[in-house]
């Protein structure tokens, strides 16, 4: 049998099945994506033949901005298709395809390969209401952005209405699309690998940078995002600090992520969200005990969690982030929003303590509450882990799964 992946920045969620299934001598596995993506990345994964499709140009400047989105996808889909042709003439034609729908990779791959099953993974359908436009008061959505968003769902309509079925991370992610696709959209995430990510009260993690040599015996709160920006909560998370830091005259805060924008609306060129809430904060913030930490490796962000008291994690009602399960993963006692993506996973008391995303006076109190039961905790953290030991495990639970749903095809 033959499978091909197909992912801009490949491999994206599909690292461990590509690597899983190349390791079977039943499947014989390729994948496609971006070239530039791939290069910069130098993405390379055992036993899959990778190739790249050519980054396409971009929407033509006079096109409507609602409809640009929609020509890159297609100009996308078309680079995607000549990849493919090139595939068919050395041979390889795939029986299987998985696909990201959300840049139009997967618009046309049913019309290259229509013998092949198409699963695309379903990560987000967007709505202009009651998600996560107009969710913050502080940045309002307007008419315009409404339509616009309405419109980004384009590519994503059209490669559902191709695609053979679908699969989601988690129950709310799938919920988000529309009900006529939702029975063909399994509930599969792509997994936790617990067996790397655990709680070790021996950690330490080392910041020579910073003069730091922080335990899980130090008070040290932690917060992660791709990027640092409203959508997870940065605003209201720098807005609790203050309160936090005047409070807990020992704690140190660890705040890991770049300073780009991975959802939402920028800030005009050259301005960061980080920028702009340090200047806000101003003088009231303890820049002494504040790390802003960037992007960091995989064992420095493990250990970040394996010595943290307090984990925060905010975000709009929008697609989970993995960082979320793996600080669950490794015993973390997470103050997480109340918000539907974080209720699917938490529950008040039992496995993290909830709060409100706009109060930064509430975060801050249930950070202080993490802080001062500490060890009390101990059963509170031990769930969270358990929580993704048995939803979300990698090898037990997600990848077993997904071969499973493969078999049935």
């Amino acid at each position: 049998m033959k499978i091909l992946f197909v992912h801009q920045n490949f491999p994206g969620q599909y690292r461990w099945l590509a690597e899983t299934l190349a390791r079977d001598a039943r499947w014989e596995v390729a994948a496609l994506g971006d070239a530039a993506t791939l290069k910069q990345r130098g993405a390379v994964l055992p036993g899959v033949k990778t190739g790249a499709y050519a980054a396409p140009r971009p929407a033509s400047p006079q096109t409507h901005h609602y409809v640009k989105p929609f020509e890159g996808a297609v100009r996308r889909g078309q680079a995607v298709v000549r990849a493919c042709l090139e595939l068919q003439k050395r041979g390889f034609t795939p029986d299987v395809i998985y696909a990201h729908p959300g840049w139009g990779e997967a618009l046309f791959l049913k019309d290259v390969f229509p013998r092949a099953r198409l699963t695309l993974y379903c990560e987000f359908f967007y709505h202009a209401r009651g998600y996560d436009v107009g969710f913050d008061p502080e940045f309002p959505a307007t008419l315009d952005d409404i339509y616009r968003v309405r419109a980004k769902n384009a590519a994503i309509s059209l490669s559902l209405s191709a695609a053979d079925g679908g699969i989601s991370p988690t129950r709310w992610q799938r919920e988000a699309h529309p009900p006529e696709y939702r029975d063909r959209i399994a509930l599969v995430h792509e997994g936790v690998d617990t067996d790397t990510v655990r709680p070790d009260t021996k950690a330490k993690l080392a910041l020579p940078e910073h003069g730091l040599e922080l335990a899980a015996s130090d008070e040290v709160i932690t917060y992660v995002a791709r990027n640092l920006e409203p959508y997870r909560g940065f605003h209201s998370f720098m807005r609790a600090l203050p309160q936090i830091l005047r409070r807990r005259p020992r704690a140190r805060v660890l705040v890991i992520g770049a300073d780009g924008v991975s959802y939402g609306t920028p800030l005009p060129k050259g301005q960061t969200y980080k920028e702009k809430y340090l200047k806000e904060i101003g003088n009231a913030l303890d820049l002494e005990r504040v790390h802003f930490l960037g992007q960091v490796s995989y064992d420095t962000l493990r250990q970040a969690y394996q010595v943290s008291s307090a984990h925060v994690y905010l975000t709009y009602p929008f697609v989970l982030s993995w960082s979320l399960l793996e600080a669950m993963a490794a015993g973390c006692c997470v103050i997480g929003s109340r918000t539907a993506p974080v209720e699917e996973v938490i529950a008040d008391g039992e496995n993290g303590l909830l709060t409100d995303f706009f109060d930064p006076a509430a975060i801050a109190a249930r950070v202080e509450e993490a802080l001062e039961q500490g060890p009390k905790l101990g059963r509170l953290r031990e769930q969270a882990r358990q929580t993704v030991v048995e939803r979300f495990d990698l090898k037990r639970v997600c990848l077993p799964r997904h071969l499973e749903l493969l078999d049935k095809q």
